[in-house]
């Protein structure tokens, strides 16, 4: 799912079948579930839904992407680590192979988690953000690319 090289072309982007946009962004979120559950300490995700985004290289009135970011904060702050230890297991099992994990550049040089899961066509990126006021997880989950059914159209949100 993810690319390999900076320069790679987003077109090569797998393909996740033919779906509406509603049936796409509810699997997405069944996929931001697990991964909430991955977590394994109780804490609060953030509200907001999937969106819907055009695949680079493809036909925008044909094929489209969903990605869902969002938020999640352990109750206590304590346990960032631990939930962290959790999501590295996790995102190995279930067809879940972790791409990358590295220290960013920001000035608290973050942990950054990339996993891809063929299968589900989907691919997750977690930032742990454990030198903020709030210890959290910066979390999008990315969909391959869908085709839209014949005689539908992609929506936009």
């Amino acid at each position: 799912m993810t690319d390999s090289k900076s320069n790679e072309s987003t077109s090569e982007i797998p393909s996740a079948g033919t779906a509406t946009t509603f049936q796409a962004s509810q699997a997405l979120k069944k996929v931001s579930s697990q991964i909430y559950d991955f977590a394994g300490v109780p804490g609060k995700a953030s509200k907001p839904g999937p969106g819907v985004r055009e695949c680079d290289g493809r036909d925008k009135d044909t094929y489209f992407q969903v990605y869902h970011p969002w938020n999640f904060a352990p109750t206590m702050a304590s346990d960032i680590d631990v939930a962290m230890e959790n999501l590295k297991k996790k995102l190995k099992t279930g067809g879940w192979v972790i791409k990358k994990i590295y220290h960013d550049n920001s000035p608290n040089k973050a942990l950054n988690l990339i996993a891809d899961n063929d299968s589900k066509k989907a691919s997750v990126w977690i930032i742990q953000l454990e030198k903020d006021k709030n210890p959290s997880f910066a979390i999008e989950v990315t969909s391959g690319c869908y085709k839209i059914p014949d005689g539908q159209e992609i929506e936009r949100f």
